[in-house]
């Protein structure tokens, strides 16, 4: 990246943190159950509601015990569920349509980071129907509060529940992109760590390695804060802790409620502190070949962090000290070189790949342009790259 950009984007992510005291960030209030959340609902004279998951959960029941509640409370539910894995214009549009048609007054998230996603910009379209999805893209181009907004994770990763963020994808043109406004983060969020129970393994892996993302790429950038530091930490701590023993065993409890509070805490961090390269480039295979953002960053996390270098090997020993992989003997060169390849031995542990093969080298450049015009300025890098640089990423990536 050439000095002039390098100079740009550094002014514009130290203004930003400049100002991140006085910005409208919220944390959504906590409730812990079903009944909870229906009883929060009837308190507040809410007669119906709009239920927005996936295909998947549908099919195992997961929000059965939701409607039962509702049942009881007598509050009415449309139900959505056709949101695929990187949600689309179309799924926002058919979400919205459901909800005008039958006179709903809150949206219920139910699912992962796609449900979330989906559910947060069909709240914006309700409230701004002259706003395309497309002209939402990018940074506060929402700015109006919305419907209630619940939000219910059933996978410990996406933090999605605490975020100003959402991913849409246009399945038009196949460009996946980032829109970001305090108006998106909900409201509450239901953290029963019961519907993350038994969990297929490659989802507890994957998801488990996104918050971790979260919190490593948040910990190493340039915007952190006494906040966002301690709860990317802890988040680190618990994941080193509960990953494995959720990954060899669904149904343990302890694995299963610290991991929920592990993918909050690492939300609350990235969600003021923004992330890195790692999420611009996944963000770009999420749109062009479909890839599960959980299992992009898991793979990408350790090019990323090597291709940083000296300049997170600071932080980066900083929490490899912290959960107790490397020692204060350690130079913060081999500290961190032993955390990168922790993250490493944890991917290998759980069946998560190295590389992937649907990389093709003609599509390499247009990806990287995506990544670069969603990272530079926003995202505070330890190490600024251009689309040039960023296109390494993507050949190590995909063994080209």
């Amino acid at each position: 990246m050439n000095i002039i950009k390098k100079a740009y984007c550094r002014i514009y992510q130290q203004a930003f943190h400049l100002v991140l005291p006085i910005l409208p960030f919220r944390q959504p209030k906590l409730i812990t159950d079903m009944k909870g959340l229906a009883e929060l609902l009837n308190n507040k004279n809410i007669k119906k509601v709009l239920i927005l998951t996936d295909k998947g959960i549908s099919k195992i029941g997961l929000t059965d015990e939701l409607k039962e509640e509702l049942t009881k409370h007598k509050i009415e539910y449309s139900y959505y569920d056709n949101t695929v894995p990187n949600p689309t214009i179309q799924n926002i549009e058919e979400a919205r349509q459901l909800y005008l048609d039958t006179n709903c007054e809150a949206i219920i998230a139910f699912g992962g980071g796609s449900a979330m996603d989906c559910a947060k910009i069909c709240a914006a379209r309700i409230v701004k129907p002259n706003q395309s999805v497309s002209k939402m893209a990018g940074l506060l181009k929402i700015l109006k509060k919305t419907a209630l907004l619940i939000a219910v994770p059933t996978t410990a990763g996406t933090g999605s529940e605490t975020t100003i963020a959402a991913v849409i994808t246009d399945e038009k043109t196949h460009h996946k992109y980032p829109i970001n406004d305090f108006s998106l983060i909900p409201s509450y969020a239901v953290l029963d760590y019961r519907v993350t129970v038994g969990l297929p393994k490659h989802i507890t892996s994957t998801t488990g390695m996104d918050a971790l993302t979260h919190a490593v790429e948040a910990y190493i950038g340039g915007m952190t804060t006494s906040f966002t530091r301690k709860n990317a930490k802890e988040a680190v701590v618990l994941i080193h802790k509960y990953l494995k023993r959720a990954y060899d065993d669904g149904n343990d409890v302890e694995a299963r409620k610290n991991m929920l509070q592990a993918s909050y805490m690492a939300g609350l961090a990235f969600t003021q502190s923004c992330v890195g390269y790692c999420h611009g480039i996944a963000h770009s295979l999420g749109g062009k070949y479909g890839v599960a953002h959980g299992l992009a960053n898991a793979v990408l996390l350790p090019y990323i962090l090597e291709e940083y270098g000296e300049t997170c090997a600071r932080q980066l020993a900083e929490l490899a000290r912290l959960i107790e992989i490397a020692s204060n003997e350690d130079t913060n060169t081999v500290a961190a070189k032993k955390f990168i390849d922790w993250i490493k031995e944890m991917n290998a542990y759980m069946n998560i790949p190295t590389s992937f093969d649907m990389i093709k080298k003609e599509d390499v450049p247009q990806m990287a342009k995506h990544a670069a015009k969603e990272s530079n300025p926003l995202y505070p890098v330890p190490k600024l790259m251009d689309a040039n640089e960023l296109e390494v990423i993507y050949y190590r990536a995909g063994n080209l």
